[in-house]
């Protein structure tokens, strides 16, 4: 039997591991940006990425087992992306409308896989040192010919993943996954923590996007970041407080989304 049969034979485990461990990450970058917003335990806007999710969970009583589950959670999730996008498990086909879906979730994989990556090598280094991976991204585009419109290029991408993000949960278009809920209440709350979720991580990349605009017209790149340069720039914005706490509770309720569609939704 080829591994690709085998897979796909089994995807079913590997997809709910891999959304529970999404999950887990949503709702604890949730929370540190709640408590950024309400100035909680000494918690700042710059913890709050995934890699602040990381260096929160290595930091608990029992720590390093808890990371050491998350890491595997999100290595079966890129497993189940890559199933998606090389298999073509969904049958999208080749057209250049099924491209973009495979390529949506090849892109979702290897963002993951970052974060994997870099929970694992916590665990072995015992370091929580970590550079903002968006912002050197933007520094090596712009150390390469024509880098301006390569990191301008790039915020498009991110502008448009956010525009994307928001109008699918606008649109209601992850209704596919509230209709497999067993009764009318749980896809009612399915249906707002999905919408609610969606809309705030659309926000998150749109300003990720307008920050790398930004490193571009002004040939630097200190002024693109990850989600914590974006919370940072929301922060400092009439009501910043209150948008971070907005913004907190919409990546929990996509947490939450994502929580329930392990319990309810079909991989076969």
């Amino acid at each position: 039997m080829n591994i690709g049969k085998k897979l796909t034979e089994n995807v079913k485990p590997i997809a709910q591991t891999g959304l529970i461990a999404k999950a887990i990450v949503y709702c604890l970058l949730g929370l540190l940006v709640l408590m950024a917003a309400m100035n909680m335990g000494g918690h700042s806007e710059e913890e709050t990425d995934k890699t602040g999710v990381v260096k929160f969970v290595y930091d608990l009583p029992g720590g390093e087992i808890i990371l050491a589950a998350i890491a595997l959670g999100l290595i079966c999730y890129c497993i189940w992306r890559g199933i998606k996008t090389f298999l073509d498990t969904e049958h999208k086909g080749n057209k250049a409308k099924g491209l973009a879906a495979r390529l949506r979730y090849l892109f979702s994989g290897l963002i993951y896989a970052a974060l994997a990556a870099y929970a694992i090598k916590v665990l072995f280094s015992g370091s929580n040192n970590s550079g903002d991976s968006k912002q050197g991204l933007a520094q090596k585009l712009l150390s390469e010919p024509m880098g301006e419109w390569l990191v301008g290029a790039a915020a498009l991408i991110f502008i448009g993943v956010g525009i994307y993000q928001v109008f699918y949960g606008l649109s209601e278009k992850y209704r596919k996954h509230a209709d497999k809920a067993g009764d009318a209440s749980t896809k009612r709350i399915l249906l707002m923590a999905g919408k609610v979720g969606y809309v705030a991580r659309g926000i998150v990349w749109l300003l990720i996007g307008w920050l790398f605009l930004k490193a571009a017209l002004h040939s630097n790149s200190s002024e693109a970041g990850d989600t914590s340069k974006a919370f940072g720039f929301l922060s400092k914005a009439s009501y910043g407080p209150y948008l971070l706490f907005i913004m907190g509770f919409g990546l929990i309720c996509y947490g939450i989304f994502n929580f329930v569609r392990v319990r309810y939704e079909k991989f076969d």
